[in-house]
């Protein structure tokens, strides 16, 4: 349905599945036919560039007599729509509606693992598109394995040094939301923010790259977000500055 009022009247539970830079404007526009205590869990991945809040953070803010928590990991759509066995994290701040939201999508092929590191599942969920852009940029370079498992891997430095000091857990970037999620994203033909990456890594533009895409590359709007915010943090995070250096300088 397009309708709102019939998507959100008397439902269980409420997936919020938008990209990233319209969660604020979505949620704003739901809010009044949210009931209290409405269960959300939100399935989009990203960072808000203007206030670098996550997008838990701007749900909460948004519709604040809801309970919201997140669903991610490395699930593309595009497999787990022809029942490809996938793996993903709920992170809430009640376990029992972790433990509600599990049950609801666990089956034979997909399988759940619940969470309270909310902040270090949706951090992972963030950085990884970043990561992504780089690894794709190596391939549309020519390099080899080599290149993207020494990036991947010390992608995963930068990821956990950025949680730590936004306060996740370190334990969390080993799991399905941090390595998990970075493995796909880096390596599958299905990620839009890896063919964005190696579109640059051939040289084309980014604005060109954008335009003659149908959707959102997450990443691209996030790096901006993260570089921001590691300069005040005074974080060191090389993969992504150089990922913020070729699209925005």
């Amino acid at each position: 349905t397009s309708n709102l009022k019939e998507a959100l009247t008397d439902r269980d539970l409420v997936v919020f599945s938008v990209a990233s830079p319209f969660v604020r404007s979505v949620a704003k526009e739901v809010s009044a036919l949210i009931p209290d205590g409405q269960k959300i869990v939100n399935v989009a991945k990203g960072i808000e560039e203007t206030t670098l809040s996550t997008l838990r953070d701007i749900l909460v803010e948004e519709i604040p007599q809801a309970d919201v928590s997140v669903l991610s990991g490395p699930s593309h759509a595009e497999e787990v729509a022809i029942a490809m066995p996938t793996t993903v994290v709920v992170g809430s701040a009640s376990k029992a509606t972790a433990i509600y939201i599990q049950e609801i999508f666990m089956n034979e092929r997909f399988r759940v693992y619940i969470s309270p590191d909310i902040i270090g599942i949706e951090l992972g969920g963030s950085v990884k598109n970043v990561i992504a852009l780089a690894a794709g940029a190596c391939d549309g370079l020519g390099c080899g394995d080599n290149t993207k498992a020494a990036l991947i891997t010390r992608g995963i430095a930068e990821m956990i040094r950025y949680g730590k000091a936004c306060g996740a857990k370190e334990i969390t970037f080993s799991g399905l939301s941090g390595i998990g999620d970075l493995i796909v994203t880096c390596a599958s033909k299905h990620s839009r923010n890896r063919h964005v990456g190696e579109c640059l890594g051939k040289g084309q533009d980014i604005q060109t790259i954008l335009s003659e895409m149908t959707m959102v590359a997450e990443g691209v709007p996030t790096v901006k977000a993260v570089y921001e915010q590691i300069q005040k943090l005074n974080i060191s995070m090389p993969i992504l500055e150089a990922t913020y250096n070729i699209i925005y300088k």
